[in-house]
C-alpha cells in the first residue's frame, strides 16, 4: 500500500472545496502555491469524479508544457497513481474522466469543446474576449457545476481580470465569482532563498514589492523597453545568428537565439530553468542542437562555467558587461522582434522596469527580478556590437580580405598623422 501523502496548503485546500461559484479566482503574490494547489485539486478530482472532461490552458503551448502539464505530470508521478497519457495530443485519460492541455494562441482548436473544470494558468496573459469565449466552452451537462479557475499575479490595476471580476466580486455585482488573495507568507514550503529574493524588493522597487511580494495590483510604469513586438512571421533564415547566456542555479539559467537580418533583430528564448549544474547546461545545449561555430556571450563573471562550455565545442565568450545602462541603451536602439512562444522572454520584457526611490523619482538602474533574459540579451547584443558588423549594416563575411586585416600599430599611426588631406 502506497504510504505517499500530499502536501497541501490548508488555505488554497478549504477555499477551493468550499467554493460553490462558476468563476474562481486566485491570485497574489509570487510563491504563494496558488498554482501548485490548484494542480493537486485538478488532480484529485480526476480521480475522484466520474465522466467529467477537464481543461488546462495557458496562452501558447510551450509555456503550458513548463507550467500546468508539467506540474501536473509531475504530481502523477510523485503520488504514484495509474493513468493514460497520449504525448501526442497532450491529454490524459483514466477511467471515464479525460484531462486536456491547450493553448489559446489559436482558439480554433478548443471551439467545440465543452468542459467541466477548466483551469486557465498565468490568466493575464488573456483577453477578456478569450475569457468569454472559454465561459461558453464551460458547459457539459453534468449533475454537478461546471467551474471556472484563474491563476495569476495582478501586475497591472487596469487589467479585465481586477475590473471586470475582482471589483464586481468586491462590490456585490458579481455572484458567480469568488475571489481568494494569497502571498509568500501562504506557503510554508518556499525555500529561504526565494523569500529572501521577495523581500529585497522592498528595498528595490515600491511597484514590483506590492505586485511580487504583496499581491497587491499595481501599475507598471517606467518600463525599460518599448522598441519590441511579438513577431507575426519568422523568417527561414539569417545573416547571422549569435546567442546569448545568463548563469543560475536558484535563479533560471536563461538562453536565447538572436537571428540579426535587414539589421533587424529577432529572439527566441531556448531555455529558462532552474537547478542546472554546467553539467546539465550543457546536456540542454547538445539537445537543443544549436550551431557550435556562433558566437555565444555568456556572463563574464563565471569564467570556468565558460572554459567548460567552451571545450564542449562551444564558441563560448565573456560578455562585455561594461556599463548595463550603456547596454541597455544599445538594446533599446534595435527594433526587436519576439518569437511568439517565447513565454517568459515576453513576461519579461512587458514588466523590466526602472526602479524608483520612495518619493518616485526614476532611478539608473533596473530592478533585479524576473530579468535574466534581459541579462542574457544585452550580454550578447552589446559585446556583439563591435564584433558583428552587421548590426550597421555591413556584412564581415562579404569584405575583401584585405579589408579583413587588422591595422597595425604602425599603419595607424601613419593614417593618423601622415594623411595630408585632414591637414589645415
Amino acid at each position: 500500500m502506497s504510504t505517499v501523502k500530499a502536501k497541501r496548503i490548508r488555505k488554497f485546500a478549504e477555499f477551493l472545496n468550499a467554493s460553490k461559484t462558476r468563476v474562481c479566482i486566485l491570485f497574489g503574490g509570487a510563491g504563494s502555491g496558488k498554482s501548485y494547489s490548484v494542480a493537486q485539486f485538478f488532480v484529485r478530482k480526476f480521480y475522484e469524479e466520474k465522466n467529467k472532461r477537464f481543461l488546462v490552458l495557458r496562452k501558447t503551448l510551450p509555456s503550458l508544457r513548463i507550467t500546468a502539464y508539467k506540474l501536473i505530470l509531475e504530481l502523477l508521478e510523485e503520488y504514484k497513481l495509474p493513468h493514460h497519457l497520449n504525448k501526442t495530443e497532450m491529454q490524459l485519460s483514466y477511467s471515464s474522466n479525460e484531462m486536456l492541455f491547450k493553448s489559446l494562441d489559436d482558439r480554433e482548436k478548443i471551439k467545440s469543446y465543452e468542459g467541466n473544470y477548466i483551469w486557465i494558468e498565468e490568466a493575464t496573459e488573456i483577453s477578456y474576449d478569450d475569457f468569454l469565449q472559454l465561459n461558453l466552452r464551460l458547459r457539459r451537462k453534468t449533475e454537478a457545476l461546471n467551474q471556472m479557475y484563474l491563476t495569476f499575479n495582478p501586475i497591472s490595476s487596469f487589467h479585465w481580470l481586477n475590473k471586470e471580476l475582482v471589483e464586481q466580486y468586491e462590490t456585490g455585482k458579481r455572484s458567480d465569482v469568488a475571489v481568494l488573495h494569497s502571498t509568500y507568507k501562504d506557503n510554508p514550503f518556499l525555500s529561504e532563498y526565494y523569500i529572501g529574493q521577495l523581500e529585497a524588493l522592498k528595498d528595490q522597487d515600491k511597484t514590483y514589492y506590492d505586485i511580487y511580494t504583496l499581491g497587491k495590483w499595481g501599475v507598471l510604469a517606467n518600463l525599460v523597453y518599448t522598441n519590441w513586438e511579438i513577431a507575426k512571421t519568422w523568417p527561414e533564415n539569417f545573416n547571422e545568428v549569435i546567442y546569448g547566456l545568463d548563469f543560475g542555479y536558484n535563479n533560471p539559467s536563461a538562453f536565447l537565439e538572436i537571428g540579426i537580418r535587414d539589421q533587424e533583430v529577432y529572439e527566441k528564448e531556448l531555455l529558462y530553468e532552474t537547478g542546472l549544474t554546467n553539467t546539465d547546461l550543457i546536456a540542454r545545449l547538445e539537445s537543443l542542437k544549436i550551431n557550435k561555430q556562433a558566437p555565444l556571450y555568456a556572463d563574464s563573471a563565471e569564467p570556468q562555467r565558460i572554459e567548460e562550455i567552451r571545450q564542449a565545442g562551444y564558441n563560448c565568450q565573456p560578455c562585455d558587461k561594461g556599463s548595463v545602462k550603456l547596454g541597455i541603451d544599445y538594446v533599446k536602439r534595435q527594433k526587436i522582434y519576439l518569437h511568439p512562444e517565447s513565454s517568459n522572454l515576453i513576461a519579461e520584457k512587458q514588466t523590466y522596469k526602472w526602479k524608483e526611490d520612495k518619493n518616485g523619482n526614476i532611478l539608473e538602474e533596473t530592478v533585479k527580478f524576473r530579468d535574466h533574459l534581459q541579462d542574457a540579451e544585452r550580454y550578447a547584443l552589446y559585446t556583439h556590437r563591435d564584433q558583428g558588423s552587421l548590426m550597421y549594416g555591413i556584412d564581415i563575411h562579404s569584405l575583401k580580405e584585405e579589408d579583413k586585416k587588422e591595422e597595425t600599430k604602425e599603419e595607424r599611426m601613419k593614417r593618423i598623422f601622415d594623411d595630408e588631406s585632414a591637414w589645415v
